[in-house]
């Protein structure tokens, strides 16, 4: 299995050029059944990521861009009445596939937002009081723009929380930007990847990632990190259970891609920023100080002592 996911890390390298360690941790969140919000400015690719992993992975794939007029039925489907049998014939919505491309999630309202909280969480979809279950596996990828503010809504902390990480792809170098530009020439290097696992292979993948060993101990450290974040001077909401139990299950999956059946505390440390930047809100004081997040998990991570694992 980890020779597979070597060959999804090797084909999204030929599309997305000089960030590697943001295709490792996309494939982490995928293996440990979590979504992924891409927080960067246009032009990036973070679109070309989705769709690379979905070519690559045999998934499903469907984008809807996310306006002020996107409606919650866009996204879960509606019922219709059918005049022949007398029933209520279901219209599935663009969320029933493997993988959805939530594009600039925060151009849209509240109420369309929240339409996603059932989707992502349950992995089903409720309409008209009949329920109606996903394809697996499900991933939902979800991109906004921080920079421009109007006309946006902000997602709310319960949406937030279901994102498994929160990632910013960043601006390429100048030698990645030329190799990019090279390879772009005359074709898209899109259509040159290959498909290289099943979605039965990302499922036993997922099922090996979930099996993943996790003692006692790494728990406890876990555990005791997000609490600290709760007690933490600036911060004024901490990691939620939620976020612990997501903090884990990224860690299985770092220790999945490094070949080992169990976890080690390094595992926890890799994955907790990630994880929990977009969990915690700071404080007023906190802000007017222009603290980060990132600053402050990494001091918890300073505070708090892991433990020795033989």
């Amino acid at each position: 299995m980890i020779n597979k996911a070597n060959l999804i890390l090797s084909e999204i390298k030929k599309v997305i050029v000089g960030k590697d360690d943001i295709i490792k941790k996309v494939l982490m969140a995928i293996l440990a059944n979590g979504h992924i919000l891409l927080e960067d400015v246009p032009g990036v690719g973070k679109t070309t990521l989705a769709r690379s992993f979905s070519k690559v992975m045999s998934l499903n794939y469907q984008r809807i861009q996310f306006t002020p007029d996107t409606m919650a039925s866009d996204i879960i489907g509606f019922s219709i009445y059918n005049r022949n049998t007398g029933n209520l014939d279901y219209q599935k919505g663009a969320a029933f596939c493997n993988l959805l491309l939530a594009d600039e999630i925060n151009r849209t309202s509240s109420k369309t937002q929240s339409a996603l909280l059932e989707v992502m969480e349950e992995k089903s979809i409720t309409v008209d009081g009949e329920t109606h279950f996903l394809p697996e596996p499900f991933i939902c990828i979800a991109t906004q723009n921080p920079i421009g503010s109007a006309g946006t809504h902000v997602l709310p902390d319960s949406q937030l929380d279901r994102f498994m990480i929160r990632l910013s792809m960043g601006y390429p170098t100048v030698d990645n930007q030329v190799e990019i530009i090279k390879n772009r020439q005359k074709e898209n290097p899109l259509e040159s990847v290959v498909t290289v696992v099943s979605q039965e292979d990302i499922l036993e993948m997922q099922a090996r990632v979930a099996s993943v060993f996790a003692e006692d101990d790494i728990i406890r450290y876990t555990a005791e990190l997000c609490q600290t974040t709760r007690e933490w001077a600036d911060v004024d909401h901490g990691i939620s259970p939620r976020g612990v139990n997501a903090v884990i299950k990224m860690a299985k999956a770092d220790a999945f891609l490094n070949d080992r059946d169990y976890l080690i505390p390094e595992d926890v440390q890799a994955v907790f920023l990630d994880v929990c930047c977009h969990r915690i809100h700071l404080k007023p004081q906190a802000k007017i100080r222009k603290e980060l997040p990132q600053k402050i998990l990494m001091d918890v991570l300073s505070h708090v002592e892991a433990p020795s694992i033989i």
